[in-house]
């Protein structure tokens, strides 16, 4: 099979040299491509149950991003780079999704599968994610694949037991190691964080000895910022 990502490449490609007398044609088809947008957009959110089939009690988006280690990115880019698999609303439609999918344990290279409630954009400065943070767990090479699929059927399946908290996870391949996490609305919610890590614990079967490590999406910022200033201060 070919590359499996080639559905996510950006279709948003026109011609800018058109001459001027068509300029008046160019902004009528400028006016339908922003209404054709908002209606794909329209219907995008207007994902819901097939008949007969069972409903999750939130919608999900999966996303996908992958970049060059080393290479600096700016929030604008990062942003750019992350692409929009798609997004379901029952057990069904996620498993048509998931069924086509690369496990993550088959992924090369610095890659990054998401999956957020929908509207949620896996960004820190999303207004859902932005006074949040996520519990971090990094796995040796061989249990990414197991675990996310352990991770994503718990929140699915709402185990967390925490009301609207969870906004999304996250599975990082890198080279060295993989790491997953789970991100949650309210950084300052201890009671919250500390249920999140003991199912995390139980769902994915941590021994007792795993470290997991709580991070504020502010402090992800401000180590983001110390890293970049530090290597544009380098002239790199």
């Amino acid at each position: 099979m070919n590359n499996k990502f080639d559905a996510l490449k950006d279709d948003d490609s026109g011609d800018h040299d058109q001459n001027e007398e068509n300029s008046t044609q160019k902004d009528g088809e400028k006016e339908k491509t922003e209404r054709d947008k908002n209606q794909n957009s329209s219907k995008r959110k207007a994902v819901v149950p097939g008949p007969a089939e069972h409903p999750l009690q939130y919608n999900y988006t999966f996303w996908y991003s992958r970049r060059t280690p080393g290479r600096p990115t700016s929030s604008q880019s990062y942003e750019q780079n992350i692409k929009q698999i798609g997004t379901f609303a029952s057990v069904e439609q996620f498993w048509k999704f998931y069924s086509h999918m690369v496990r993550p344990g088959d992924l090369t290279g610095h890659s990054d599968f998401h999956l957020f409630k929908e509207g949620i954009k896996p960004m820190w400065e999303d207004d859902a994610n932005k006074n949040g943070g996520k519990w971090i767990i990094r796995l040796r090479k061989g249990l990414a694949s197991r675990c996310w699929e352990n991770l994503i059927l718990a929140m699915l399946g709402e185990q967390f037991m925490v009301g609207e908290e969870i906004c999304g996870a996250v599975v990082s391949v890198r080279f060295q190691e993989d790491i997953i996490s789970i991100w949650n609305k309210t950084a300052s919610d201890q009671a919250t964080t500390a249920r999140i890590r003991d199912t995390l614990r139980r769902v994915l079967n941590l021994p007792p000895n795993t470290i997991m490590e709580y991070k504020t999406h502010t402090d992800s910022i401000k180590a983001w910022e110390e890293f970049h200033g530090l290597v544009n201060s380098s002239g790199r």
